[in-house]
């Protein structure tokens, strides 16, 4: 039982110790805000494949051997050529979550993010990152998901993935 659940309890009235074994139900929920903030960059990805991340919360260490990182650069949120991307993204997130891709936007130059200062982007540039943390693209303008996971299908590491699970790509 969670201290929520207990507290829930003993302000309606019932006391700890009048509580049996049998009237206890764990009750399975999504992560409330301050539970989504105890999350790993991982945990959180894990959970929701379909997160965008912020770059300054990741660390690419972290997520070597693990996911391939799409980020997504631009000087600003408003910039019309993100905004696009961003929805060619979410158009099919399901075929980048069978790739293992983690989705991480950086539209704050002034920040100065780890991220950011490592990749050194112009304006919008869209990265694809492999597992191994090589850039295996580099392109000025947004692409469609069919073209991602094309390049990503292309990679020694998918194919390697392809070849253990037997599955084929979408």
């Amino acid at each position: 039982m969670t201290l929520a659940t207990l507290a829930v309890l003993v302000l309606t009235g019932f006391s700890p110790a009048s509580l049996a074994a049998q009237d206890l139900v764990e009750v399975v929920s999504e992560p409330t805000g301050t539970e989504l903030s105890t999350l790993t960059v991982l945990e959180r990805w894990r959970s929701d494949p379909g997160t965008i991340f912020d770059a300054s919360e990741i660390n690419m260490t972290d997520l070597v051997y693990v996911a391939r990182p799409v980020i997504v650069f631009a000087d600003s949120p408003a910039d019309p050529l993100f905004d696009r991307q961003i929805a060619l993204l979410n158009a099919d997130l399901s075929g980048l979550a069978l790739r293992d891709v983690i989705i991480i936007a950086d539209t704050d130059p002034a920040a100065r993010s780890v991220v950011r200062q490592e990749y050194r982007p112009r304006g919008f540039t869209l990265l694809l990152i492999d597992r191994d943390g090589r850039i295996t693209q580099r392109k000025p303008a947004p692409w469609d998901v069919r073209e991602l996971t094309r390049a990503i299908d292309k990679t020694p590491s998918r194919l390697q993935d392809i070849r253990e699970t037997g599955a084929l790509p979408r």
